[in-house]
């Protein structure tokens, strides 16, 4: 629903941009300029460690409940009804326990997914300072993600932003002591 949603107002914006051919489309690839950014990068690796972290968590817990559920199979047959119940209880709250964890950690509003905007936010941020700044010095009406949910079926490399985009966050920011226009 949300691509239809999408495409529908790609079309009005470029049929808009037809009829008023003062306008000006751009597209950039925001994945791509990610994948180029050492702060991007940098938050990759915090997070890439925190998930491995957290998996390997999880697979100690996941082996616990496999060790103790094997014990319990190979011992259920000569346990007590109350000492079997128990047993049972016990591998029905490691479950849980594992399933808690999981999503803890890794669920829609996990920390995950926290921490993925906190690290994200700022270079995001960033991009989009720099996507409006390329932008208004080159005179685009509209700029498009191609990256995103937005389906560009032809795009002419002449109105590729992302090298542009990417240069202006790679360049040293330059003090501003000439006073703003």
């Amino acid at each position: 629903m949300k691509m239809r949603w999408t495409i529908i107002a790609v079309c009005l914006l470029v049929g808009v941009s037809v009829l008023s051919a003062q306008q000006k489309l751009g597209y950039f690839n925001s994945e791509a300029i990610i994948k180029q950014l050492p702060e991007a990068q940098e938050a990759q690796k915090q997070l890439d460690k925190l998930v491995e972290e957290w998996q390997s968590e999880l697979t100690r817990m996941q082996n616990e409940w496999k060790k103790k559920f094997e014990e319990y199979d190979r011992r259920k047959l000569i346990m007590t009804d109350q000492r079997r119940a128990e047993a049972e209880k016990e591998l029905r709250e490691l479950d849980q326990a594992i399933v808690n964890f999981r999503n803890q950690k890794f669920g829609q509003n996990g920390e995950l997914f926290i921490k993925q905007n906190d690290l994200m936010k700022p270079v995001q941020d960033r991009i989009f300072k720099a996507l409006q700044d390329v932008a208004k010095e080159e005179g685009y009406d509209f700029v498009f993600d191609k990256s995103g949910d937005i389906l560009l079926l032809y795009t002419n490399e002449k109105y590729d932003l992302t090298q542009k985009v990417l240069d202006k966050l790679l360049t040293p920011t330059q003090s501003t002591t000439s006073p703003k226009k």
